[in-house]
């Protein structure tokens, strides 16, 4: 069954080792019959400071309208990013910011502690690179990285399930590696998961 994909490149530059699977990513699944859209980060003009908090929502840039537009059509969502200081890269931090605002990723209920979930119905993948061992992060981290963006912010806006693929000790450059996992990439994109 063919989806509808939005690709995500939270990698400032694309030529990048994400930027390479993220491409990888989507020529498979377009391959197999997924319609794919991608944007990414370093391409997109927009401030991500959220200068005032929630208090007053400031005007969406023309670029992060179709942030938006992009991940209401998907079915699943597909974020590349490096992982910087145990969690994502800033730009992809201030993106979600700026986007996952109330009324389009969630909404609270007046007089309740409760919220509705508007992102229901769509899944996701994070593909994450690393530069040391992905030990260092499950241990000493707790995974903490993961946690914010799987639970904390997708799982806010009731997308499930999110799956992770991670690939650690970049930092050698072991092409091996590399070329291993982005096997591994291809057959996620021929299944659109």
């Amino acid at each position: 069954m063919s989806k509808k994909i939005t690709i995500i490149l939270g990698h400032p530059n694309k030529d990048s080792l994400c930027g390479k699977i993220a491409d990888e990513y989507k020529k498979s699944a377009e391959k197999n019959g997924h319609e794919v859209k991608q944007f990414n980060l370093g391409e997109l003009d927009f401030d991500p400071i959220l200068h005032k908090g929630y208090k007053e929502i400031q005007e969406l840039e023309p670029d992060l309208v179709k942030a938006q537009e992009y991940i209401k059509w998907a079915d699943h969502l597909v974020f590349v990013y490096p992982v910087w200081w145990g969690s994502m890269p800033a730009i992809l931090k201030g993106l979600i910011d700026r986007i996952f605002l109330p009324g389009f990723g969630y909404k609270y209920r007046k007089k309740s502690i409760f919220w509705d979930k508007l992102l229901k119905g769509r899944s996701a993948r994070l593909i994450m690179t690393m530069g040391g061992p992905s030990i260092y992060d499950n241990i000493f981290l707790c995974r903490a990285g993961i946690k914010i963006i799987k639970k904390g912010i997708l799982g806010f806006c009731g997308i499930k399930p999110v799956r992770i693929s991670r690939i650690d000790k970049m930092s050698s450059g072991n092409k091996k590696d590399i070329n291993k996992f982005l096997v591994k990439i291809k057959k996620l994109g021929e299944k659109g998961v």
